[in-house]
This record gives C-alpha cells, structure tokens and sequence, in this order.
C-alpha cells in the first residue's frame, strides 16, 4: 500500500506533549522514506538511524547514537505515532501520522518536511516534497498550512504557525509546532540566493538525483549489516 493509499485518518482528537528533537528526527524520516523508497520500507532500525543522521536534505544535521534512536521510536509507539511491524528476520518501523494526527496526507508531507529540514517558505516546501508528493502550485500549499495553522483547539490546536517576515526575506516562512512553540531567536534568516541561474526544474532534477542515491547507498549499508549479522561477524567499523 503506498502512502496515497493509506486509508482516511480517523476523525478524533490529537493531544500531546511536545516531541523532543530526536522524535521529530525518526518520525520525519519514517515519513521520508515511506515515500522515496517504499521498497525497502517500513525501514530496520540500522535504516532508520542512517536516515536520520544523513547530511544531506536535513537542517540541522544531527549525529543520533543508536540507543537514542531507539528511546525515540519507543516513545513515538507510546504516542501511536509509529508503529512496530513483525514477521520478517528483523523488526522494522513504520508511521502512523496520519491516523494518530488526524490530517489528510499532503498535510502530512508538509508536516514531515518541516520536521526534516526546519522553517521554509510554501514555495520551498513545493519543490522539497516534489519526491514526496507533486502540489499543482503554491497556493495549494498555502491552503494546507493555513488549514494546518487553523486547526480547531477542540482537535489539539494548530500543529503550524506561520513565521514573521525575516529581515531582507521577500517570503515569510512555515515552521511546525509538534516540538513546542518556535524559538524566534534561534530561527535562522533565510538563505539569499545564490544567483546560479539555475531554473526551478534543474533545481527539482538535481535534488531527486541526489536523494535517490542517498536512498541507494542507505539501503545497501542495511543489507550488508544483515549481512554480516547473518554470517556472525563483526559490524563494518567495530572491528
């Protein structure tokens, strides 16, 4: 079943704690490779921390140890956030957003790019979640962040807010409000651009190529730690 399959979330309220830095990591993750590589998905937990820490398509750029990973995935269970999957040689992970949030799923690609790479305009948020889901223009994304900003505090509260107007930004930019509310003072201003003369459509090109062979050399480093597991040997960098 692929992600657009899934079915309609439930109608129910969604209450609960702020997630700290690291849940949001997994489960924006989770929400990643559902989409981008739904192959080798639900991910093992070798998958999952790899994805988490990858340097590319993440802002900040974390370094999780394993046991964090896992305190992270088994506090998101507790919330029905993600759940645990069975019947393979090793457990693997998968989200459950949508259901446990109660939000269709473009909002849900919303949420999980916010989570993935910090503050970004509606414009930014189209051409990031063009792996992930392909928005017919700007205005639609607008109209699920201002759903999302808009939601009922009998349903749990806004889950975004829309950020004031940096200095010098011709945009203003979405945050999400699953870890709390935003810090303003540690909001970095936007990145100006670089003046590259790169279209929209090179820009798309070059970050699905680039994502594809993240996803690609993840899914080999999982194989081959099944690999040695099998076999008995040692994990590639332990010896």
């Amino acid at each position: 079943m692929t992600p657009d399959q899934a079915p309609a979330p439930r109608s129910h309220d969604f209450q609960q704690r702020p997630l700290s830095v690291a849940e949001a990591r997994v489960l924006g993750t989770l929400m990643e490779k559902a989409r981008t590589v739904p192959d080798s998905y639900p991910l093992t937990l070798n998958a999952l921390v790899t994805g988490c820490n990858q340097k590319s398509s993440r802002d900040p750029v974390l370094q999780l140890p394993d046991a964090l990973v896992v305190e992270a995935v088994e506090n998101l269970r507790q919330l029905n956030l993600v759940l645990e999957t069975s019947g393979g040689r090793v457990t693997r992970y998968e989200h459950n957003i949508m259901r446990a949030v109660g939000v269709p799923s473009q909002s849900a690609v919303l949420l999980g790019m916010l989570m993935l790479r910090g503050p970004q305009t509606a414009g930014e948020l189209r051409l990031n979640t063009e792996r992930w889901y392909k928005f017919l223009d700007i205005a639609s994304v607008d109209a699920f962040l201002e759903e999302l900003q808009d939601r009922a505090l009998e349903k749990g509260g806004p889950l975004v807010v829309k950020l004031p107007r940096a200095p010098g930004a011709r945009e203003q930019r979405w945050a999400h409000l699953l870890c709390g509310p935003v810090d303003l003072s540690a909001v970095h201003s936007a990145t100006a651009p670089t003046g590259t003369g790169a279209t929209e459509d090179d820009v798309i090109a070059l970050t699905r190529r680039v994502s594809t062979l993240e996803d690609a050399v993840a899914l080999l480093q999982d194989q081959l730690q099944n690999l040695h597991k099998e076999l008995g040997l040692s994990q590639p960098g332990q010896g």
